[in-house]
């Protein structure tokens, strides 16, 4: 199978991995339609297309949170990575630190964050949920620090996991789960093989400490479940702020009144998302919010975006819109379950491509030339 777009990326993982796994990293909240609406809303931006602008010499270059790097571009955390290929984080850390671009480990991550930054060649972001139980963030967040970890990355837009239809459908949650999952993975051999058998363990390696060695899904899914705190305010990141001196990194927000929150509790940035689609379906896309937020706050702290991003065209669009920087989620998954960490070196690649051909096309050479004036 040629594989040239994350579109055929996306195709090649859904043959290879169970159905439970495909439809986690696959699906959305209720019916889908912000879920849908992240891709179009972007897909539907006109570009203005320019001639005779001597683009002989483009960069895709940025710096982001003081460190230079390849192009503004992150591998966002996500959960359970490494269920997708074997040891699938440090595959991925690994492709995105000879890219030169940050990768950011779930706190729900099969590899725990010791293993990731001791294999990853260059330091990794952290990322953080609410959780009921404060001095266990305490302890993650000096793991993290410990290992090295430069950004901290904090989920706010979590308080109750998002009404997730397909993961009942799919074996990942429901009745007879666990069965069903083991008929999934018996008819994907190649898969079951490489990852089930060789990459073990499959406990999540940062939560181990309170859900035991031989924790399987059940428990990640009654634990998430059970430990979000929806009972969190604003003044209760003022503590995070104090402990964590690195850059923090807010990630959820929609609306210019948290956008301003953010900036008042002093952090240095924060993450334009509706976490893929997955938590509250109607809500507007990233690509819809983003304008008002950047407008906002783009002069206090650094605006960074997620949520429907497909392509180094998609990338060039956020940062139209306002954005610093932007978040690869499904994309670089994806990527990871059809190819390991090749395929993640083979999307970032193609990315970078994507961008610098739109980049020439609209007549800009450089990052910080990409604004609202490139669009129709």
């Amino acid at each position: 199978m040629i594989v040239s777009s994350t579109t055929d990326f996306r195709e090649a993982a859904r043959r290879r991995l169970p159905r439970f796994l495909f439809d986690y990293i696959d699906g959305g909240a209720y019916a889908e339609r912000t879920l849908a609406r992240n891709v179009s809303d972007l897909a539907d931006l006109s570009l203005r297309q320019r001639v005779l602008k001597d683009v002989s010499q483009v960069s895709t270059r940025t710096t982001l949170f003081g460190v230079e790097q390849s192009m503004p571009v992150a591998l966002a955390p996500v959960g359970l990575t490494g269920m997708y290929a074997r040891r699938g984080e440090v595959q991925a850390a690994r492709a995105a630190a000879a890219k030169g671009v940050p990768f950011c480990l779930s706190t729900v991550s099969v590899c725990d964050v010791d293993e990731v930054s001791r294999a990853s060649p260059a330091p990794i972001w952290f990322q953080l949920y609410v959780l009921r139980d404060r001095g266990f963030m305490r302890d993650l967040l000096v793991r993290a620090k410990d290992a090295g970890a430069t950004a901290l990355v904090f989920t706010v837009d979590m308080p109750v996991p998002g009404a997730r239809y397909r993961d009942a459908h799919s074996g990942m949650s429901g009745p007879h789960a666990g069965a069903r999952r083991i008929l999934q993975a018996v008819g994907k051999p190649t898969w079951a093989w490489d990852v089930g058998v060789m990459g073990r363990p499959h406990t999540l390696g940062n939560v181990a400490p309170v859900l035991g060695e031989n924790s399987g899904l059940e428990d990640f899914m009654g634990w998430l479940g059970a430990n979000f705190d929806p009972s969190i305010q604003w003044k209760d990141l003022e503590w995070i702020r104090e402990l964590w001196k690195g850059p923090l990194i807010i990630k959820g927000v929609l609306d210019p009144d948290d956008a301003r929150a953010a900036a008042d509790i002093g952090a240095d940035g924060i993450v334009v998302s509706n976490h893929g689609g997955r938590q509250l379906d109607g809500v507007l896309s990233s690509a819809r919010a983003l304008p008002a937020i950047a407008e906002a706050v783009g002069d206090r702290l650094t605006v960074l975006a997620d949520s429907g991003v497909r392509s180094g065209l998609d990338v060039v669009r956020m940062l139209a819109l306002g954005a610093r920087g932007v978040l690869l989620g499904r994309a670089f998954v994806y990527a990871l379950a059809a190819r390991g960490g090749p395929g993640v070196s083979q999307l970032l690649d193609l990315i970078e491509k994507e961008m610098r051909v739109a980049m020439a096309l609209t007549g800009v050479t450089s990052v910080d030339q990409i604004n609202r004036s490139i669009l129709a």
